[in-house]
């Protein structure tokens, strides 16, 4: 998975892209080894006009696999934020994956029933 970060008002530092390439390891095993997949992640600070002091904000685009998912918090702390908008994306990924599970699953009780009706003297 190809992870581009993307900087506004925040200093960048090799701390901060470690901590964003650890969060997203979780999210890399879930997609998989897909090529197509990338993720973008902007990491921003605002000011929110009616709070005090410095609110962050962190947004994650991921793209692959037939799937378009985005994410956003805004915080008090940088970290924070990572923290929430990486559980959102594990949180629409999972749901995803376990509809597709659940989709392969009823296809096979079907089958299944459709079998067990072709030999009726089979119960």
């Amino acid at each position: 998975m190809n992870i581009n970060i993307k900087t506004t008002n925040v200093m960048s530092s090799d701390a901060l892209t470690e901590y964003v390439h650890k969060r997203l390891e979780k999210i890399g095993k879930i997609v998989g080894d897909d090529p197509s997949a990338h993720c973008d992640v902007e990491l921003a600070r605002t000011t929110g006009h009616h709070n005090k002091g410095d609110i962050f904000k962190a947004e994650i685009h991921l793209v692959g696999a037939g799937k378009n998912i985005y994410a956003s918090s805004e915080k008090e702390d940088l970290y924070i934020a990572i923290d929430d908008v990486q559980n959102d994306v594990m949180r629409e990924l999972t749901a995803h994956k376990e509809k597709q599970i659940s989709l392969v699953r009823r296809g096979g009780t079907r089958v299944k029933a459709m079998m067990k009706g072709l030999w009726p003297w089979k119960k």
